[in-house]
Order: C-alpha cells, then sequence, then structure tokens
C-alpha cells in the first residue's frame, strides 16, 4: 500500500533522508522510530508530499506521491489522517465543529455531518464534550478529538506524529489504545511517528528506525517476542 523506493531528500549540503526503502502493506501498524534529527519528520512530510523528495519514488496505493500535480495533492491527502502533537485543533470552534468542519470541506451533507460526528465522538469516549471548546479540554481529551476529526473522512491511512508528546503517561496508554483500536476494528493502516521506546515496547508491532536520515533497522516485535517465547518453551521442554 505504501512503498517508500530509494527516496533521497537534500537540504543545501545536509541530506535528511538517504536511499531509504521500505514497504508498509494495507492494514499495518507500525511504528518509525528514531533520534531528534533521524529523518522522521522529513520522511512523513515526504507523505503528506508537503515537499518533493531529491530522488526516489513514494507510491501509495499505486499513486506515485513523487509525480502528483499541485492540483492532484489535496485529492490526495484525503486517503491520509493526521494526529498531531499540539493537536491544532481550531481554538475558536467546539469539540463537534472541528470534526464537522472537516467533513464539510470535502461535501459532506449536512445530514450526514450530524449523525456521524456525535458517532466519532463515542468512538474516543468523548461524547459528552462535543459542545467544549478546545481550552475546556485536558491535554488528552484535546487528542481523543484530534483521533476523531483525523478518522472523519474515512482515511486509509492515519499517521500520528508524536501523538503522546503533550499528555501524561496513563493518557498516552489510552490514546495508543485508541490507536489500536482504529487499526483492529476500522482496519485503517496506522503510522506512529515517536521517540518513546517505552510505549514501542509495551505495544509490539512492527517498527522501522531510522539514525541519520538512513533506515537503520525494520523489525516486526511481535514476532519476534513470539519465537523468543517459543525458543524458551522448546528449551525448557528439551531439559
Amino acid at each position: 500500500m505504501i512503498e517508500f523506493i530509494n527516496v533521497t531528500k537534500e537540504y543545501s549540503d545536509t541530506q535528511a533522508l538517504q536511499n531509504v526503502s521500505f514497504h508498509i502493506d494495507d492494514g499495518e501498524f507500525v511504528f518509525i522510530i528514531g533520534h531528534s534529527g533521524a529523518g522522521k519528520t522529513t520522511l512523513t512530510k515526504r507523505l503528506l508530499r508537503e515537499e518533493k523528495v531529491t530522488e526516489g519514488k513514494i507510491l501509495v496505493d499505486g499513486i506515485d506521491v513523487t509525480e502528483l500535480s499541485a492540483r492532484g495533492i489535496p485529492y490526495y491527502r484525503r486517503k491520509l489522517g493526521m494526529v498531531f502533537q499540539d493537536f491544532r485543533l481550531f481554538r475558536d470552534k467546539t469539540a463537534y465543529e472541528n470534526i464537522a468542519c472537516i467533513m464539510r470541506a470535502v461535501g459532506t451533507p449536512g445530514a450526514e455531518i450530524r449523525r456521524r460526528v456525535p458517532a466519532l465522538l463515542r468512538t474516543v469516549a468523548m461524547e459528552d464534550k462535543q459542545k467544549h471548546f478546545p481550552r475546556e479540554l485536558s491535554g488528552g481529551e484535546q487528542q481523543r478529538v484530534a483521533l476523531a476529526r483525523a478518522i472523519a473522512n474515512n482515511p486509509d491511512i492515519i499517521i500520528a506524529d508524536e501523538p503522546t508528546g503533550n499528555i501524561d503517561p496513563e493518557m498516552s496508554i489510552e490514546i495508543m489504545n485508541l490507536l489500536m483500536k482504529i487499526n483492529q476494528i476500522l482496519g485503517k493502516t496506522v503510522i506512529v511517528v515517536t521517540h518513546e521506546m517505552d510505549l514501542v515496547e509495551r505495544f509490539g508491532h512492527r517498527v522501522i528506525t531510522l539514525d541519520g536520515g538512513k533506515l537503520d533497522s525494520d523489525i516486526n516485535l511481535e514476532s519476534a517476542v513470539a519465537d523468543f517465547e517459543d525458543s524458551e518453551n522448546t528449551g525448557g521442554e528439551n531439559e
């Protein structure tokens, strides 16, 4: 579904991404990790088509994102739902309106908006806060609204860029559980960009590691843990 093919991005004399290649299947849950400056933000911006690559290709559902025209970019971005570290909610709109305005922007009929927005807020356990403004919500509550907004237009892919960076550890786990729910129940491809290794290890799944703009490793933690447990069990039986 998503394929990076030898992607390089240069800024002046710096290579922010260097010959990066990987494939993400439809419905996968993937962590992208790395220290500050590793290339995570650059990679995300390429996927959003905020900037062009210097070399290489990015394919999404067979579409070459690197060759999109300015006119085609907004239509391509409808495939994507974004969740940001700083929430990026409209401060002068209620939780309900923050979601509804995104749906209006793509021409969703009013009757469908009135039906779906409360359902979306229920999905993230925020149905009782639909009339609240962002200033009246905690950081975790704002991120829940941001999650509901990200799935409002039924995108294929959810990209969460440091989604737990501005919330407390307990709420971080709840947000990650919601992202898991979006992946497992709604079948969305979910990409979580983070530097929080404790969350990565807690929730497992596939982990793509960037270091200095290069692909450092690509490991499925679930499979690795299962293989380790199998080997431990086998060893115990042999003994």
